[in-house]
C-alpha cells in the first residue's frame, strides 16, 4: 500500500533445466494450457459435483480443479509447486495486513459495487445467479463444510493457480511492466466464477489478491485477504438468514444509507491499514519471487501417469463415499435441479411461505429415510403446478 506499484525484485537468473533435461514449456504457455484445462474441469466436473453435493463438490472443485489439476502441471512441466507460486511459509505480518485488508476492502468497494450491479441488472438475472442458494436445504454438518470450504479451500486454491500459476506464467521478467498481466489474471479470475453480476466486483478482488502477490512475493498475504472477504460476506448472510432479513434481492431491501456507512467505514480502515504500512514498510517482507532457476526441479521429472495417479484415485474415492453416505441426498437434488421450483416473492401470501417451509421439512425427512422419496416428489410437483397455475397470463399473482 505504500506504492500503487510494487517494487521490482532483481531480475531472475535466466531459466535452465538440470543438466541432461530438455526445457519444460514456457510459463506463459502453462498459464494458457492450464486455464483452459481448468475450465473445461470446472464446468462439467466440478458444476456436476458441485449440483450433486454442494458441501462436498466445494471441497472436490477447489481440491481437485485448481489445486490438484495445477501441481500436476507443474510438477510434469519440471517446476517445484511451492516456490514457483510463492507458496512458501507464510509471512505473518503480511498475511495478517492482507487478511485486515481483505476486511476493509469488503465493505469499502466489494458492497457498493455489488450493491450497485445488483440494483442496474435485471431481476430475473440477479436471481439467475443469486450464490445465496447456495445455502438452502443444507445441514448443519453441510453449512459448516460450505462455510469452511469457501474460507479455507477456495482461498488457498484459487490463489495458487490464478495468482501463482496464471498470474506469475503471463507475467514478463522485471522491470517488464506488471500492470498488463494483473489485469488480466484478474478479469480472468472473476469470469470463471461465470456471474455477470458479480464480475465487477470480482475483478476488483482479483486486482487486490493479484496486487498482494506481486508486493509480496507471496501468496499467502492474498490468500489472507481472500479468505477474509468469504468469511465476512458469508457470516453477514448467514446472520441475515438467522434474524429472517434475507430476501430475493437485496438491493429491494437494503438501505443505499447503509451501504455508504459501510463504505464510509472500509475507507476509513484502508486509510489506517496504508498508514501504518507506511510507517512499517517492512510488513510486506523483501517482495522477491523465487527466480526461475530455483523454481526449477534439481531432480528427473516424473511420469505424467505417475503424477496424476494420487489425485485420480483420491477423487474417485471421495466420490464413492459421498454416494455410500448420501445417496438419497444426491438423487433429491438431482431431482431439485431437474424440476426446479420458481422462488416466491417476498410480498407473497403467509399460507404459501408457510408451503414451502412444510415442502422443505418434507424433503429433509425424505433425505433421512423417514419417508419415501416419492412423497416429496409428489408434494413439490403440485406446488410448481399450483405456482404454474397461479403465474399464468390473464391471473393476478
Amino acid at each position: 500500500m505504500e506504492d500503487a506499484t510494487p517494487s521490482a525484485p532483481p531480475p531472475p537468473t535466466p531459466p535452465g533445466p538440470p543438466s541432461g533435461a530438455s526445457p519444460g514449456p514456457s510459463p506463459r504457455w502453462l498459464a494458457m494450457a492450464s486455464a483452459a484445462l481448468a475450465l473445461g474441469l470446472f464446468i462439467l466436473v466440478g458444476g456436476t459435483v458441485q449440483l450433486a453435493n454442494p458441501a462436498f463438490g466445494i471441497w472436490f472443485t477447489e481440491l481437485i480443479v485448481f489445486l490438484g489439476l495445477g501441481w500436476v502441471m507443474l510438477r510434469h512441466a519440471g517446476w517445484r509447486p511451492v516456490l514457483y507460486t510463492g507458496l512458501l511459509p507464510a509471512p505473518r505480518g503480511a498475511t495478517l495486513m492482507g487478511f485486515l485488508l481483505g476486511v476493509a476492502n469488503f465493505f469499502a468497494l466489494v458492497v457498493p459495487i455489488q450493491f450497485l450491479a445488483q440494483s442496474i441488472a435485471p431481476e430475473w438475472l440477479t436471481r439467475m445467479f443469486d450464490s445465496s442458494r447456495l445455502f438452502e436445504e443444507q445441514t448443519p454438518v453441510e453449512l459448516a463444510l460450505i462455510l469452511a470450504g469457501v474460507t479455507v479451500a477456495a482461498p488457498l486454491c484459487e490463489e495458487f493457480f490464478f495468482r501463482g500459476i496464471f498470474q506469475r506464467g503471463i507475467s514478463p521478467a522485471p522491470p517488464a511492466p506488471s500492470l498488463r498481466p494483473l489485469v488480466i489474471s484478474a478479469v480472468v479470475f472473476s469470469a470463471f466464477h461465470l456471474d455477470p453480476v458479480g464480475f465487477v466486483a470480482r475483478t476488483e478482488l482479483g486486482l487486490l489478491f493479484g496486487w498482494l502477490y506481486l508486493r509480496t512475493g507471496s501468496l499467502w498475504p492474498g490468500i489472507g485477504a481472500h479468505a477474509a472477504n468469504n468469511l465476512v460476506s458469508s457470516v453477514l448472510f448467514l446472520a441475515a438468514k438467522a434474524m429472517g432479513e434475507e430476501t430475493a434481492d437485496a438491493s429491494e431491501t437494503t438501505d443505499p444509507r447503509l451501504v455508504l456507512a459501510l463504505a464510509a467505514a472500509g475507507w476509513a480502515g484502508l486509510g489506517a491499514l496504508r498508514a501504518f504500512a507506511r510507517r512499517n514498510p517492512s510488513i510486506w517482507g523483501p517482495g522477491i519471487h523465487a527466480s526461475d532457476e530455483e523454481a526449477r526441479e534439481a531432480g528427473p521429472v516424473p511420469s505424467l501417469a505417475r503424477l496424476l495417479l494420487p489425485w485420480v484415485v483420491g477423487a474417485t474415492v471421495s466420490l464413492g463415499v459421498l454416494v455410500a453416505v448420501d445417496s438419497r441426498g444426491l438423487s433429491l437434488n438431482f431431482y431439485d435441479a431437474q424440476y426446479p421450483l420458481p422462488p416466491l416473492e417476498a410480498p407473497a401470501p403467509p399460507a404459501l411461505h408457510a408451503e414451502r417451509k412444510a415442502l422443505s421439512a418434507l424433503r429433509a425427512a425424505a433425505r433421512r429415510g423417514e419417508l419415501p422419496m416419492e412423497a416429496y416428489y409428489e408434494e413439490r410437483q403440485r406446488q410448481i403446478r399450483a405456482h404454474a397455475l397461479k403465474t399464468a397470463p390473464g391471473l393476478k399473482p
